[in-house]
């Protein structure tokens, strides 16, 4: 999504959000991301307003101050930037990849099930099954940070059960464009 993103030209405009949209989004945020109130809080204080800037392919960042805090394609999932990932981590659910697929992934690759049900992959377990259309955060073997943030294609135990093609579509990775990006 952010692979060849050129703030320059990719950017259309900049909208102040009114009030009543800020709290729908601050709803959508508690009830997609498990998160509590304080931790949207810290992450969005109230009291900040949220900036929409317009990108091409229906692509909405939205800003506080400037700096990128969320993103959402057409009205798909909102999604967290890297940068509030590696603050707070547990915002959203993990999975693992190996370190076969790191490279690939740091290329804006998707993730393919083999490499998160091998030996150093991780998926949750079946009592904490992700279901497909999830956003997630992705790690890599060894790595203490998320590397990429994307979207399950299918269920973690499908991903386990099928264990071939893509099972997370990445949305975004550390060095491509959003992440190199630190103001709008």
């Amino acid at each position: 999504m952010f692979k060849k993103f050129v703030p320059s030209s990719d950017i259309s405009g900049h909208v102040p959000i009114k009030s009543s949209a800020q709290r729908a989004i601050r709803a959508q945020l508690l009830q997609q991301w498990k998160i509590e109130p304080e931790t949207l809080e810290s992450i969005w204080p109230k009291k900040e307003g949220l900036v929409h800037v317009k990108c091409r392919e229906h692509i909405a960042i939205y800003t506080v101050h400037n700096e990128p805090l969320l993103f959402q394609h057409f009205d798909g999932p909102l999604y967290p930037t890297l940068r509030i990932l590696h603050k707070y981590p547990y915002i959203l659910p993990k999975v693992q990849v190996d370190r076969g697929a790191i490279r690939f992934l740091l290329a804006g690759a998707h993730m393919m099930c083999p490499g998160m049900t091998s030996k150093g992959g991780w998926l949750p377990p079946s009592e904490d099954n992700i279901p497909a259309g999830t956003a997630v955060a992705i790690f890599a073997e060894g790595k203490e940070h998320a590397v990429g943030v994307g979207i399950t294609k299918i269920s973690t135990d499908d991903m386990r059960r099928i264990n071939k093609d893509v099972g997370v579509e990445t949305v975004t990775y550390l060095g491509d464009d959003l992440w190199v990006l630190q103001s709008i």
